[in-house]
């Protein structure tokens, strides 16, 4: 009973810092609730072989409740751009539904470390290059240009982030408003977690190895402690992340880069 009470206090305090943080960079919060949930299913002694797959697939689920209502704060200050979304959503769900499907079967350290190197030199560029020339003048339309959410959806679903990490790396290249880059992630964090989430139930419907209360992979009893903790928190995330200059928010976007960087090369190696 003792070792629940710890687990219970601990994930609803990783869901208030996930709420803050999702409502601050659009992330989602699954940098913060990922190894979170997978300390807590260690810690319960949950088959190491299927953690990780419990932690993606609950902080996925997590994200869906998590970025609407991170979305919807920053829809209401105007700092959703509806006709990137428009563009993107179609290829960031079928992205997300494929990259499910692949983490149920494979490792995906190469594809960690890749982007592990892409958040961290963009980190360098936000904190120590900010007025460098970015890759465009605005977000592209040309023929190739669907590949970037998918991509950004496969590996963000794989990963258990609503990606923004991603989302926001990307925007900001081409030369789009921090601020307006972060709402716009936000809700790319639904249109991810949903066709994600889903992925994730189906395939572990038939493992005998889940944790008690589980739907598929994802962790029921893990969702109802975090989520309603993130719901509460991420509207306080919007109110200081709008606070924040330019300048300040993309260095606190860098810093948060770098963390998230360290735990993928971590991922990578490990």
């Amino acid at each position: 009973m003792e070792d629940w009470l710890v687990v219970v206090v601990a994930l609803v305090a990783v869901g208030l810092i996930a709420g803050v943080l999702a409502g601050m960079f659009g992330i989602g919060g699954g940098i913060i609730t990922v190894p979170a949930l997978e300390a807590a299913l260690s810690y319960l002694g949950i088959d190491s072989a299927i953690r990780m797959h419990v932690a993606v697939a609950t902080s996925l689920a997590i994200i869906i409740p998590t970025s609407l209502t991170s979305a919807y704060a920053h829809h209401r200050r105007g700092s959703v751009d509806l006709e990137i979304v428009r563009r993107w959503a179609a290829f960031l769900f079928a992205g997300a539904l494929i990259g499910a499907w692949i983490a149920s079967m494979v490792h995906s350290r190469t594809l960690a470390f890749i982007f592990a190197s892409l958040a961290l030199a963009t980190a360098v560029k936000l904190i120590l290059f900010p007025e460098s020339r970015n890759f465009t003048q605005s977000v592209p339309r040309g023929a190739w240009v669907p590949v970037i959410p998918a991509v950004i959806g496969n590996f963000s679903s794989m990963m258990g982030v609503g990606g923004g990490t991603f989302s926001v790396i990307a925007l900001t290249l081409f030369n789009h408003p921090i601020h307006r880059a972060v709402g716009t992630a936000a809700l790319f964090g639904l249109i991810i977690a949903v066709p994600g989430s889903v992925g994730f139930i189906l395939a572990g419907l038939d493992d005998v190895r889940v944790p008690p209360g589980s739907l598929g992979y994802v962790s029921l009893i893990g969702f109802l402690l975090i989520a309603p903790s993130t719901v509460i928190a991420a509207p306080l995330g919007v109110r200081i992340a709008h606070e924040f200059s330019e300048r300040k928010l993309s260095i606190l976007f860098g810093a948060i880069s770098i963390v998230a960087s360290i735990r993928l090369f971590y991922k990578a190696i490990a």
